[in-house]
């Protein structure tokens, strides 16, 4: 784990059902540190953190040289509402989120529209973790 995790998100990154090769996309990743985390725990797998903010995606990129370079790991700034996977993107296999107000209840509308282009974005059988339990709680991928 790096120096730099809090024992909050160290414990988070540890409840994450990770293998090595996970395609996993972190939700409202800030400066990165879990990201870091998870991709240090990959090895054919791929972490791609998101965020709305273009301070936040800096900042995660700058500290992640070494995750990304070899391809563990990459960053894009974009609002969880309006994710895509891009054109030839494989699909995720596990999603979280940590003090996402569209998915912890704070903003219910815009949770339904996240679910919706997570539903998008996953394999059928993904799952999504946010926090708020001990220490995860997971949330249903709504397939219709």
């Amino acid at each position: 784990m790096p120096a730099s995790l809090s024992p909050r998100l160290a414990a988070i990154v540890n409840a994450l059902p990770l293998q090595p090769h996970s395609r996993v996309l972190e939700i409202g990743c800030g400066p990165g540190a879990a990201a870091r985390a998870v991709a240090a725990r990959l090895t054919t797998g791929h972490i791609l953190a998101i965020d709305r903010s273009a301070a936040a995606i800096a900042q995660a990129e700058a500290g992640a040289a070494d995750e990304i370079a070899p391809g563990r790991m990459s960053v894009r700034q974009v609002a969880a509402e309006d994710f895509v996977l891009r054109t030839g993107e494989e699909p995720f296999d596990l999603v979280f989120a940590v003090r996402v107000g569209a998915l912890d209840g704070r903003h219910p509308r815009a949770g339904q529209r996240v679910l919706r282009r997570i539903a998008r974005a996953t394999t059928a059988d993904a799952r999504l973790f946010i926090d708020g339990g001990d220490p995860l709680r997971e949330l249903p991928i709504p397939r219709s």
